[in-house]
């Protein structure tokens, strides 16, 4: 039979009084270091403090949301003449949809 020694980090331990007092920066600090640590009332644990795990946040490409696109060409010039909508597109819907029935 083959047992495998786990390494676990020693629990700090911390009574009620000190942790009512310092509870918000034992929270940060546990958080920084990663470390959880246990609550004594008159020597007996009662609770125990364990920080939620850092998240990465996932890459974010600057192009667009896909990581996967690609920039082909030169997206920096004005776009060819035939690639613009004519002037009468411009304004509101209504007078647009009149000037294209009247011609």
């Amino acid at each position: 039979m083959v047992m495998k020694a786990s390494i676990q980090p020693e629990i700090q331990t911390i009574a009620a009084g000190d942790f009512k007092a310092r509870c918000l920066k034992l929270m940060d600090e546990a958080v920084v270091t990663q470390r959880s640590f246990a609550i004594t009332k008159r020597g007996k644990r009662v609770g125990k403090f364990v920080p939620e795990p850092l998240e990465t946040k996932p890459f974010r490409s600057v192009v667009g949301r896909s990581p996967r696109a690609k920039v082909l060409g030169d997206i920096i010039s004005p776009l060819p003449q035939e690639w613009t909508l004519p002037e009468w597109a411009w304004e509101k819907p209504k007078k647009a949809a009149r000037k294209a029935r009247s011609k």
